[in-house]
């Protein structure tokens, strides 16, 4: 069955064919699996938050977590001053500046 349909398609066909499955395997590679990395990196540090970690979260706010719950954390943004934000609002780790 595969025979006749190899035989039907002419060099140029093939050729065209395995071009866009090239393309496609490329634009994947480069697009696609990069961002399923980061959404899989940035749901295992959602996971693991710990009190005490320096965060920033996806509004831009600084802040240290005070508590984490199954799905809030509550931000300590200042002395005193705490707020509770969902999970899912936690961009990324705060990075420390150096003078």
């Amino acid at each position: 069955m595969y025979t006749i349909f190899l035989q039907a398609m002419n060099t140029q066909t093939l050729f065209t064919v395995l071009l866009y499955v090239g393309i496609i395997g490329v634009f994947w590679f480069f697009m696609i699996r990069p961002q399923q990395k980061k959404r899989k990196d940035t749901q295992t540090f959602i996971e693991n938050l710990k009190k005490g970690q320096e965060v920033v979260t996806i509004g831009g706010l600084h802040g240290r977590v005070a508590s984490v719950d199954d799905t809030t954390v509550t931000l300590e943004v200042d002395r005193g001053v705490k707020m509770v934000f969902e999970k899912t609002s936690i961009s990324r780790e705060a990075t420390v500046k150096t003078a």
